[in-house]
């Protein structure tokens, strides 16, 4: 399935899905793992490395979401893309200055359209998503 989305940040990036309905802080996740350490997160004890992220938004502050994103791209565990629901400021720039693609309204519903675990191609410039149902 390939479906139409509106690109935030340029870039391409694919790999496994790795789906939530809670935001996500990236200062919260274990830079040397990629496991996200938020208590009560939905993705807790899950690594978000080398993930294609499909949540609602971020939450944080921007000095700490943009911290724990470089962090996690410095280890080489950031996600490979995000896909989101509702943008907001902090993340749009966390994503712009660490290059990593970010996109939004996506013609379905992510949380219908993409589980964890599927193959997911996030081309931001092409404005497509494209998955593959593992």
């Amino acid at each position: 399935m390939s479906v139409k989305c509106h690109k935030l940040a340029k870039g391409y990036g694919e790999g496994e899905a790795l789906v939530s309905k809670d935001p996500i802080c990236f200062y919260l996740v274990e830079p040397k793992t990629g496991v996200v350490k938020e208590k009560g997160h939905q993705l807790e004890g899950k690594s978000v490395a080398g993930k294609v992220l499909v949540f609602p938004t971020g939450k944080a502050s921007s000095a700490v979401q943009m911290d724990g994103l470089v962090k996690l791209l410095i280890n080489k565990n950031a996600p490979k893309a995000m896909i989101v629901t509702d943008v907001e400021p902090v993340l749009l720039g966390s994503a712009v200055l660490t290059k990593i693609p970010l996109v939004d309204r996506l013609e379905r519903n992510p949380f219908e359209a993409i589980r964890s675990g599927d193959f997911v191609k996030v081309d931001a410039d092409k404005g497509s998503v494209t998955v593959t149902r593992n």
